[in-house]
């Protein structure tokens, strides 16, 4: 494979993972194929528009990886931004000024990278998560010290904000751990459920989105509402779970009830949403596919 191949290789995964993510369903409070979830500004199609455009954005973090030569992997952070500003404002015209893959763009972007640099240098096509997660430590290294001016800041951002109220560092705070939260609870029950290969692929995503809402200190629910509104969800996904998840009668009733009840209450797990996808795109840059 060579280095054009495998740019259009990481796109196609970047690609399969947003829309894995939006397509599991029931995700309750989310857009899925169901309903829009807590959200009267988008839906499934919305997601499938900025989706859409995302393709050579993914091309040029991996290219970018590539070409990279520099010891400082932040300095490979600093490259692909520009990148990123330009998906950015492609997704808002996709979709009409509506925030639909933001933070994955941050996050998918960065591994994107990291794949590219991997490939680089070791001339492997697939990587385990260990070897992506330490170089995007590297990569994203001190990325969290930015919020520590925030409380001075005219105009904070989203992320700031938060972190001022909260004191939670939210994407970025994951991004620099090197996804501990996918690395320790998500990635190995996801890899564990498929290599068993029991269940359907949809029923397994909308389990691992229950295991990651039960354990993320989710910055969307917190934007929307409070640390009550955070907890509440935290302990409905535990709940469900103590049922079997989405794999019983009574854990899918309950799931689908959940879902109604958050749309009511107007609660958007849109954290572990973001979570799920990159869950996603680890897997398949050690395997390859899924199916």
């Amino acid at each position: 494979m060579n280095k054009k191949e495998y740019c259009n290789y990481i796109s196609s995964m970047g690609i399969k993972s947003i829309l894995y993510e939006v397509a599991s369903t029931p995700k309750p409070g989310l857009v899925d194929r169901n309903n829009p979830g807590a959200h009267d500004d988008m839906d499934f199609f919305t997601f499938l528009s900025s989706a859409s455009v995302l393709n050579s954005y993914f091309y040029d973090c991996t290219k970018a990886g590539i070409e990279f030569e520099g010891k400082d992997y932040r300095s490979l952070l600093n490259n692909i931004r520009p990148i990123g500003i330009k998906a950015e404002k492609d997704m808002f015209k996709a979709t009409k000024g509506v925030n639909t893959h933001k933070g994955i763009i941050f996050s998918l972007g960065i591994i994107a990278a990291v794949a590219g640099n991997l490939f680089r240098k070791t001339g492997k096509e697939l990587h385990s998560p260990l070897e992506v997660c330490n170089l995007t430590k590297l990569m994203t290294k001190g990325i969290t010290k930015e919020l520590e001016d925030a409380h001075i800041k005219d105009n904070p951002t989203y992320g700031e904000r938060l972190y001022i109220k909260y004191g939670i560092k939210g994407i970025r705070g994951e991004v620099e751990s090197g996804f501990k939260t996918v690395l320790e609870y998500s990635f190995p029950m996801f890899s564990q459920l498929i290599s068993k290969g029991e269940n359907h692929i949809n029923d397994i995503l909308v389990q691992i989105l229950l295991y990651l809402m039960a354990n993320t200190e989710d910055s969307n629910i917190l934007g929307r509402h409070n640390m009550e509104i955070l907890y509440y969800s935290q302990n409905q996904a535990k709940k469900a779970l103590e049922l079997g998840g989405y794999f019983t009668r009574e854990g899918k009733a309950f799931v689908e009830a959940m879902d109604r009840d958050f749309i009511e209450k107007n609660i958007s797990s849109g954290g572990a949403a973001d979570l799920l996808a990159i869950t996603i795109m680890l897997y398949l840059l050690e395997n390859g596919d899924i199916l």
